[in-house]
């Protein structure tokens, strides 16, 4: 039986190498992608093939599709997980920097989405998770930007959903919390109910239900994994 083949954009460091270990240990063959050499030190531990690039970098995201379908000839999971846009008080942060936002957060899951879906209609299904923030739910005026287009990506996931439905694809979005993988300070970890970070390999569990099986039946959710952060229902 071939194995399932797993694409990780973000899959260093943090939350996203985390993810790549949760599904390497599910048996998914894995492509990797992050900015460093962190990727191919990954990919090469866990048997996997890695991109250096970036989200932002259109020509960067297509190296790494045409790289893991030479390898594999199949792509069935993709985790999209983007590092922090440029941040600032309001109406201060220039319009390079917004446009640097969209190009960051929004547009590497529309891209993604044009590249991958062919190929998981031709194999009849497949899961793409976007790992955004649960202030996608609550704007933070801490992360303006980040809140303005993360909520995109998840309006953008509840019309894919809808899109591609039929054809046995979901999409959905994970909103972590404050997580260990970031060096913080205590006064966001006393933010969760539990009064602690969650850990990138917790995170990591509920990415991974989301990008097999175990959730066929979710779709175009946007799923908060904060501790308890936020309030609203």
């Amino acid at each position: 039986m071939t194995n399932k083949v797993c694409v990780i954009i973000g899959g260093g460091s943090g939350m996203g190498a985390a993810v790549a270990k949760e599904m390497n240990n599910r048996n998914y063959n894995l492509a990797l992608m992050s900015p460093s050499k962190n990727c191919e030190i990954l990919a090469n531990e866990l048997g996997g093939i890695a991109v250096r690039g970036k989200a932002e970098k259109d020509t960067d995201l297509q190296e790494l599709f045409d790289t893991t379908m030479g390898k594999y000839g199949r792509i069935d999971s993709l985790l999209i997980h983007v590092g922090g846009p440029p941040k600032g008080d309001l109406l201060e942060i220039s319009d390079e920097d917004w446009i640097t936002a969209n190009e960051m957060v929004l547009l590497p899951v529309i891209r993604m989405s044009k590249l991958v879906t062919p190929v998981m209609q031709s194999q009849g299904g497949g899961s793409i998770v976007n790992i955004t923030t649960f202030s996608a739910f609550e704007p933070s005026l801490t992360f303006p930007t980040s809140s303005v287009y993360r909520v995109g990506v998840s309006s953008f996931t509840k019309l894919y959903s809808d899109r591609y439905g039929a054809d046995n694809i979901r999409m959905n979005c994970l909103l972590p919390g404050f997580t260990d993988s970031l060096d913080l300070p205590q006064k966001f970890a006393d933010m969760s109910v539990f009064k602690r970070l969650a850990s990138a390999d917790e995170q990591a569990k509920a990415a991974a239900f989301l990008l097999t099986e175990d959730s066929n039946y979710i779709t175009g959710q946007s799923i908060r994994s904060d501790g308890g952060v936020t309030r609203s229902m």
